[in-house]
């Protein structure tokens, strides 16, 4: 390997290696623990377990390209996103309140899109709270 050119090469494609291999690790981290406004933990839902159809329709619309068809973050986009789309079905994620559910779903930060002028309804928000919730394992 004498050769500058080969040298050159060899150290370029390692380099743009190097680099990609970062990006992914780098992609997809875990974010930030949110912050949620106590009004929102203790927030009741009014309507528990009702409009699933509504829920997943708009579900389907608003929220599958991120988190994918059954809430694991595997959506088409999650790929593009800076951190993970967390898993709906996993106890921790279950484990919280709707309330808590409802911030993060509806009021978002960061990555995750407010849907406040999107879904309008209020029994709208609800329902896609209510879908998640059957995305439980």
């Amino acid at each position: 390997m004498n050769n500058p050119i080969k040298k050159f090469t060899t150290i370029g494609f390692l380099v743009v290696l190097g680099f990609t291999l970062l990006s992914f690790v780098i992609a997809q981290q875990p974010g930030k623990p949110w912050e949620i406004p106590a009004k929102y933990k203790t927030m009741k839902n009014p309507s528990p377990g009702d409009n699933i159809d509504i829920g997943k329709q708009l579900y389907m619309k608003h929220c599958r390209s991120c988190h994918g068809n059954k809430g694991l973050g595997d959506g088409p986009k999650a790929k593009t996103l800076k951190t993970s789309c967390g898993d709906f079905s996993s106890a921790k994620f279950q484990g919280q309140t709707d309330g808590e559910i409802y911030y993060q779903s509806i009021i978002g930060r960061d990555e995750m899109p407010n849907y406040e002028k999107k879904i309008i309804d209020e029994e709208d928000r609800w329902a896609v709270v209510n879908y998640i919730r059957t995305m439980k394992k």
